[in-house]
């Protein structure tokens, strides 16, 4: 089995910056600098065999490149069940598009269709019994966090494997766009 995702990744100097964002929060789990990303679509667990057929559907998908600006600061989940601290990305009709144009790509390709609405975000820290005050604070204190606009000329299949201080992310292929 093997552990797939779909994403965009960030220059160096705008993972930095969301690195840079962390701290303060009691409970939570900083995404490393390196694995800071853009999820355009979560794959999940498939078998190795499946590899080749996803590699080709991405491989047809055909979507112009565009600009994005993350912006803001959130959570997912309310309370003593927040669970992620993210970064937002401004309204962006092409990254929509572009994660539309995934999704049936890999529907064509046999895998089941994502039930959830897209939600484009990048992963601060996963969080865990962190206290609610302190989340808040998080994200007023960095709500006015805004970086780009970013050029997105292609976007990545990446295998997530489990590592020592957390997951490791590897970039299997790179799709251009445009």
């Amino acid at each position: 089995m093997i552990r797939l995702f779909v994403a965009l990744e960030l220059p160096e100097a705008v993972r930095e910056r969301l690195a840079g964002l962390g701290g303060g929060v009691p409970g939570a789990r900083w995404t490393e600098p390196e694995n800071l990303h853009l999820t355009v679509r979560f794959i999940g667990e498939v078998e190795n065999g499946l590899l080749p057929d996803i590699d080709a559907a991405l491989g047809s998908v055909s979507a112009p490149a565009f600009d994005l600006v993350l912006d803001g600061v959130g959570q997912f989940g309310s309370g003593s069940r927040s669970r992620v601290l993210w970064a937002g990305v401004e309204r962006n009709d092409a990254l929509v598009h572009l994660n539309q144009k995934v999704e049936s790509a890999l529907v064509r390709a046999g895998l089941p269709r994502e039930e959830r609405r897209y939600s484009p975000h990048v992963t601060l820290a996963r969080l865990r019994d962190a206290p609610q005050e302190r989340v808040g604070r998080f994200i007023q204190d960095r709500g006015l966090f805004r970086a780009g606009p970013i050029r997105v000329e292609h976007f990545t299949l990446f295998e997530s494997r489990p590592g020592s201080g957390g997951p490791v992310y590897d970039p299997l292929r790179e799709y251009p766009l445009g």
